[in-house]
């Protein structure tokens, strides 16, 4: 049952253009083909860093959200705030300018496209897919080509494709611009 619905979902995303809606096509549109020695390993790691972490992340993510919505933000205080450098300091970072900027987006809604994108890696590259071979591969903890980054940066985060807060406050920026949310993006975007 789960490989049909995970079919499902990579057909879907051949709609959407975006680093995973072309290793989508280009690994022929089943999951199946996702598990073969041709597979990338960026695309290969973020799949079963995916299925691995589905339980334990939705738990985590539930708790964050509770936080957020409890008014429970560590790390959120004006000047000197210090955030772990690690994903999870990077996302809640990133949340802090958001919500300055009106940006929308959840904490398990970033997460979960953070695993699907890039496993985590704030340095990953794509350096086979369409944009690639055009001269600007997606980079990143969101798969972001320069373009997209440039027009969708938001002042005070560096200037940076792979920093990872800029690359999630503009992924984000884009992705509310493009679909409402970074929620509401369950497959290449």
């Amino acid at each position: 049952m789960r490989t049909a619905l995970r079919t499902t979902k990579l057909t879907t995303g051949l709609t959407v253009l975006g680093a995973a809606g072309i290793a989508t096509t280009a690994l022929g549109g089943t999951a199946h083909a996702a598990t073969g020695p041709e597979t990338k390993p960026a695309a290969h790691a973020a799949a079963q860093a995916a299925d691995k972490d589905d339980k334990k992340t939705a738990k985590d993510d539930k708790k964050a959200d509770e936080a957020d919505k409890a008014g429970e933000k560590k790390d959120e205080g004006e000047g000197g705030t210090s955030y772990p450098d690690n994903l999870d300091g990077w996302i809640r970072e990133a949340k802090a300018i958001m919500d300055k900027h009106d940006i929308p987006g959840s904490y398990a809604g970033i997460k979960r496209n953070i695993i699907r994108e890039s496993a985590g890696d704030p340095n990953a590259v794509n350096n086979w897919d369409v944009n690639a071979q055009k001269g600007t591969p997606s980079r990143g903890l969101l798969q972001v080509i320069q373009p997209t980054f440039d027009q969708y940066h938001v002042k005070g985060t560096p200037d940076k494709l792979t920093d990872p807060v800029a690359n999630i406050v503009a992924a984000c920026n884009y992705a509310a611009d493009r679909y409402g949310s970074m929620d509401n993006v369950d497959s290449a975007y």
